[in-house]
């Protein structure tokens, strides 16, 4: 097996671990995101949160995984549209990381809660809702607009090479613009973080990466093309 087709591999493989670990994120993160957050840890909740965290650690890791893996095949077609892509995706894992430290600091005032106290209450409430409110901006920024941009350049970059079918980079900047769009309406009031109608929008662009991984681990990249980039 050549190093091309390990690397196509490891790409695919890195693509469908990011979307695994950002649903049982999203999935795991629900009672700290509610309006009974506060009671998440005496609810028993925490470690559910906790393996949510750890699942969004991974998130970073493999978006960094794949940006630095694809990143030396698409630069040999147009290297500044490969740099914009790799500052994008990884401006994307920075904002994801900061989500994660709010998630880890609404765990860490569910602990200290007291019923008792309603002062001490209502300042939590607000920390609280604040840091709620900093986890969405971030998930909005991150998996929505950074996403948007980043997959688009390399989408458009892998349509331009042709290491991958044609139709299918097509497919992914279509997605790509799908996704962008579901972070402004969500900036702009129209759709809520969570709804149904912005997790329609969004949709496609999984559609998308979870295709490009399993023809990646299927397929590999086009043989004839790479080799003719690797002559240029």
């Amino acid at each position: 097996m050549t190093r091309d087709r390990m690397n196509g591999i490891i790409i695919g493989i890195l693509y469908i671990a990011a979307a695994v670990t950002s649903v049982i994120a999203v999935v795991f993160y629900q009672p700290i995101l509610s309006e009974q957050w506060y009671m998440s840890v005496a609810n028993g909740f925490q470690t559910k949160i906790l393996l949510g965290v750890m699942n969004d650690f991974l998130l970073v890791v493999t978006a960094i995984g794949t940006a630095v893996m694809l990143f030396p095949y698409l630069r040999r077609w147009n290297e500044h549209i490969a740099l914009g892509y790799l500052c994008f995706r990884f401006m994307e894992a920075v904002f994801i990381a900061i989500g994660l430290v709010s998630i880890l600091g609404l765990l860490h005032l569910s602990t200290h809660y007291e019923a008792d106290s309603l002062t001490r209450e209502e300042n939590l409430l607000t920390i609280g809702l604040m840091l709620q409110a900093f986890y969405r901006w971030t998930s909005m920024l991150g998996p929505n607009l950074m996403l948007g941009l980043n997959t688009i350049m390399y989408s458009y970059l892998l349509f331009r090479t042709g290491l991958v079918p044609k139709s299918l980079a097509l497919f992914g900047m279509i997605t790509a613009a799908l996704v962008f769009i579901a972070g402004l309406l969500e900036m702009f009031g129209a759709v809520e973080p969570f709804s149904m109608t912005k997790g329609l929008i969004a949709l496609p662009v999984g559609v998308y990466e979870m295709s490009l991984a399993v023809w990646l681990i299927v397929k590999g990249f086009h043989k004839q093309r790479l080799e003719k980039l690797k002559v240029n």
